[in-house]
């Protein structure tokens, strides 16, 4: 049997979730993407909103999440030596979290880099030995005033 959770009788209250995770690339990956040298575009700006953009349909991706009204969305990216990492903090005032809404905004902000970087990362035989998408998880969620998880 499959269901979806009944949240009718829970109270709405305000949620934030803040998930994270890394994409790891190579160097001279990391630096074309801070120059702003990728051949597709601004790879941050269009993953941050690649993240908004699964964020908000969180629900058409995983079948038995909640369609929640979000109020905010933020997805941030940092670009290190060898990889990009993004977080994303959602918020709502509703009946469940929205840490599901988080952790499909990280991992389509880092899918939506893959893409436009994975011609720099492949090697001869067009495989990608020093690329992989790691440590996707929630860091922190919040229930009103309470806040609990890894800051």
């Amino acid at each position: 049997m499959a269901r979806m959770v009944d949240v009718g009788d829970k109270e709405a209250v305000k949620r934030v979730a803040v998930a994270e995770g890394t994409l790891s690339v190579k160097s001279s990956t990391a630096k074309a993407v801070r120059e702003c040298r990728v051949r597709k575009g601004d790879v941050i700006t269009i993953s941050k909103l690649a993240g908004i953009q699964a964020a908000k349909a969180t629900a058409q991706i995983v079948p038995l999440c909640h369609q929640i009204p979000l109020t905010s969305i933020e997805i941030e990216m940092k670009v290190r030596e060898r990889s990009l990492v993004a977080r994303a903090t959602v918020s709502a005032t509703y009946r469940t979290g929205v840490e599901m809404e988080a952790l499909v905004g990280v991992a389509a902000a880092l899918l939506n880099a893959w893409d436009m970087v994975k011609y720099l990362e492949k090697d001869s035989a067009g495989q990608y030995p020093d690329t992989a998408i790691t440590e996707v998880r929630v860091l922190k969620k919040q229930k009103g005033g309470a806040a609990r998880g890894r800051g």
